[in-house]
C-alpha cells in the first residue's frame, strides 16, 4: 500500500476541485518558452503581470542570493511546479502558494507562469498559505511556531485537527506552540540560529523567565550543548543549581509570571511575538509586523 503524503491529505481537503491523484507530467529539458505553449487540464497560462502576492503569506524574508539560483534554474528549464492562485476578478489573481517561484519568475523575464486557479475565501487562502509553507519552505521553529498559532486562532483549527492537516502528531505541535511562551530574547536567538530547537525545548522545560533567561546567557557564553542545557535545567529545576539575584530588579515573581501569562495571550491573540514589559507601576507593550500586509492585518485585529 502506498503511503500518503500528508501535505496532499491537508491541501486536498481544502482545494477540492482537484482529484488527490491527479499528476501534472514535466519535461525538465522544458524551456520558458516551450512552457508557455503547454497546455493542461486544471492549468492555466497566466501573466505575471496579473497576478498579486498573497497578503497572508507566512514567511517575509526571501533569501535573495537563493531567488537567483531559482531564477537561473527557471532560464534553463522553467516552471517545474505551477503556482496556485485564486481568481479575484476577470484578468486580476491573487497568489495562493509558490511566493518563491512566483519572484524568481520575474527575475528571470518570464510573462507568463502556469497556475492552477482555485475558488477560496480569505480564511482558506490563510490555511492553504501557512500549511503550504510549513510544508514546503525551511522555515525557522519561530517561523513554524507562530504557523501553527495562527492556523489555530485564526483558522479555528483544534491541535489535532492541525495536527492532521500539516501530518504531525499532536505533541509535536505542542512542543512547537511552546516555543512562543519562551522569553522573547530566546525566541529571537531561535529564530537567527544562534541556538537550536533542542536548546529551546531544554528551556521550555523551565517555568520561571529569569531562570530561562539565565540558561540561554549560559548556553551562548559557554557554547553548551544540548545535553549540557537539559542537565543544567534539571539542576535549575531541583533547585540545585544557583542563579544570580538582579538587584535592580523591582517586579516581583509572582508580577513577572503575570506578564509572562499576560504575553503568551497577546501573542497568540496577534499571531505575533508580543513584548510586554513592565516595572510594576508602568511599562509599555510592543506588536512587532515584518511586513505592510502583515501590519494591516494586526490593525485589523484591532479594528483600527
Amino acid at each position: 500500500m502506498s503511503k500518503k503524503k500528508a501535505l496532499g491529505r491537508g491541501l486536498s481537503a481544502l482545494l477540492s476541485d482537484t482529484p488527490e491523484d491527479d499528476k501534472l507530467e514535466v519535461d525538465v529539458n522544458v524551456t520558458p518558452s516551450s512552457t508557455a505553449a503547454r497546455t493542461h487540464e486544471n492549468l492555466n497560462e497566466i501573466p505575471l503581470d496579473e497576478i498579486e502576492t498573497n497578503p497572508f503569506q507566512p514567511r517575509q524574508y526571501f533569501d535573495q542570493q537563493a531567488l537567483s539560483e531559482l531564477a537561473d534554474s527557471i532560464k534553463v528549464h522553467g516552471i517545474i511546479q505551477p503556482i496556485t492562485v485564486r481568481k479575484l476578478a476577470d484578468h486580476q489573481y491573487q497568489l495562493i502558494s509558490g511566493e518563491r517561484r512566483f519572484q524568481a519568475s520575474k527575475l528571470a523575464g518570464l510573462t507568463r507562469v502556469p497556475a492552477y486557479v482555485r475558488l477560496a475565501d480569505d480564511q482558506q487562502m490563510l490555511e492553504m498559505a501557512l500549511i503550504e509553507n510549513i510544508q514546503r519552505e525551511n522555515l525557522n521553529p519561530i517561523e513554524i511556531s507562530l504557523s501553527y498559532q495562527r492556523l489555530i486562532s485564526e483558522c479555528n483549527l483544534k491541535q489535532e485537527e492541525l495536527g492532521d492537516r500539516v501530518g504531525k502528531n499532536r505533541s509535536t505541535v505542542t512542543n512547537y506552540l511552546r516555543l512562543l511562551k519562551l522569553p522573547p530574547d530566546i525566541q529571537i536567538a531561535l529564530r537567527d540560529n544562534k541556538i537550536s530547537m533542542g536548546h529551546a525545548r531544554a528551556i521550555i522545560n523551565v517555568d520561571n523567565p529569569e531562570s530561562q533567561l539565565y540558561i540561554f546567557k549560559k548556553i551562548l557564553s559557554e557554547d553548551l550543548s544540548v545535553r549540557k542545557v537539559e542537565e543544567l535545567a534539571r539542576e535549575v529545576m531541583a533547585g540545585t543549581k544557583a542563579q544570580p539575584v538582579n538587584s535592580g530588579q523591582t517586579a516581583t515573581s509572582s508580577q513577572s509570571k503575570e506578564i509572562s501569562q499576560l504575553q503568551s495571550q497577546l501573542s497568540s491573540h496577534f499571531g505575533t511575538k508580543v513584548s510586554v514589559k513592565s516595572d510594576g507601576k508602568k511599562g509599555d507593550i510592543r506588536i512587532p509586523f515584518l511586513s505592510i500586509e502583515d501590519l494591516n492585518r494586526i490593525l485589523d485585529i484591532l479594528k483600527i
